[in-house]
């Protein structure tokens, strides 16, 4: 009889019960005996994230830094309007389209009924495009507009003032107090300037209010589930020798000899940082000696290009795979081609006998949608693997 596969799972894994549970039913579906590994009560505190998110106010000063100003446009919130696709030419044709259009449509209305608007005669469209050439490259929000919808409401906006500051019927203070109508190049030059530079501060205002609308909504809605994953990753890193003991003290419980020399191996199957946790644990210079191996969605080969893990493991050269100790027999490695945190294995490492880790891909399934790093648990093929692997057979082909 076979002693029991245990299974460690990976970050973000609070709920004891429920683990046990997951636990469970993929070993019903594998067919091998499974013994669940809990450490997530060791991982990373997020109730008090909300405490180190800065707080949003509506209020703040507009951006004054040109480099916060970047920043901005580059996220992806507002880099699909300031994407900058379209040269400036491109972008003033738009501009130049509305402007047009606006002041011909009043013309039009004019004529109809039967108005004196000789003053809105001196609104020449080519002048105006010339005077707003003159000012786009000042804009600093505006220039980087890559929306033609954007771009013909500005140039509509634009217009639309520039008939209103030049409307004879407009309150006689009204224009006093405005310097009159347009009565010069200089004066039109003048006002299509600081008309643009206002819509060119409603766009700025716009964007940083809903920058930081979303980026406070996202900190404060994702922030404790990010705490999860990449606190549990930290806490990993600074804390191995508990999260160890627990893998330690949860395998004595069943056998205290298993593990301990190569006459009593261990079987286990991982995700995720679980699987750094095991192949750790299997290099380590006391090892936690491990028979079979699978990991699922796992980063052990990322972990340790990165930073070698130490142990009995030298660091990666580039070229020379890293050859494992007998201490870790056999290993075979299950990734999800969406998943973006499954790394391969079998370019990095070797086994003691001089082959490779097995590199299995799982096939995606549109059921289970883009995030994929939580599937495996769940996945027929996964489960098949698994129970085959631990029945000392060979793996299955790729699906």
């Amino acid at each position: 009889m076979h002693d029991p596969v245990f299974v460690i799972h990976g970050v973000a894994n609070r709920d004891r019960k429920e683990f046990t549970s997951v636990v469970s039913a993929l070993a019903a579906a594998a067919g091998v005996d499974m013994v669940p590994v809990h450490w997530g009560d060791l991982g990373a505190q997020e109730q008090f994230i909300n405490a180190a998110l800065p707080t949003y106010r509506p209020d703040a000063e507009a951006l004054r830094d040109h480099q916060e100003r970047q920043d901005l446009l580059a996220a992806p919130v507002t880099a699909a309007v300031f994407a900058r696709a379209l040269d400036e030419a491109q972008q003033l044709s738009h501009v130049d389209a509305a402007v047009r259009e606006r002041l011909d449509a009043r013309d039009d209305e004019e004529v109809e009924g039967l108005r004196d608007h000789g003053r809105r005669n001196d609104l020449d469209p080519d002048q105006v495009l010339e005077y707003v050439r003159e000012a786009w490259t000042d804009t600093e929000w505006l220039c980087h507009v890559d929306d033609a919808q954007l771009l013909r409401e500005t140039g509509s906006a634009l217009a639309h003032s520039l008939l209103d500051e030049n409307d004879p019927d407009l309150d006689d203070a009204y224009h006093g107090l405005r310097g009159g109508g347009i009565d010069s190049d200089g004066r039109l030059r003048s006002l299509v300037r600081r008309r643009l530079n206002d819509l060119d501060r409603v766009a700025g205002a716009a964007v940083q209010a809903v920058g930081a609308r979303l980026n406070h909504t996202v900190r404060s809605r994702f922030g404790p589930g990010a705490t999860r994953f990449l606190g549990d990753v930290l806490v990993y890193q600074r804390h191995q020798a508990a999260v160890q003991a627990r893998v330690r003290q949860v395998i004595d419980e069943v056998d205290p000899g298993l593990g301990r020399s190569p006459d009593r191996p261990v079987r286990i199957a991982a995700h995720s940082l679980g699987g750094v946790i095991a192949v750790d644990m299997a290099t380590a210079t006391v090892p936690l000696w491990t028979e079979s191996l699978v990991t699922f969605g796992s980063q052990a080969a990322f972990f340790h290009v990165c930073d070698p893990r130490g142990g009995q493991l030298p660091p990666y050269g580039g070229s020379v795979p890293v050859h494992l100790p007998p201490s870790l027999n056999r290993w075979t490695n299950l990734w999800e081609p969406l998943d973006m945190l499954a790394f391969a294995a079998s370019k990095v490492f070797r086994l003691h006998d001089g082959s490779a880790p097995v590199d299995l891909p799982v096939s995606h399934q549109a059921s289970i949608g883009m995030w994929t790093h939580s599937a495996y648990w769940n996945l027929p093929y996964v489960a098949s693997v698994i129970g085959d692997v631990m029945r000392q057979d060979q793996p299955m082909p790729p699906c």
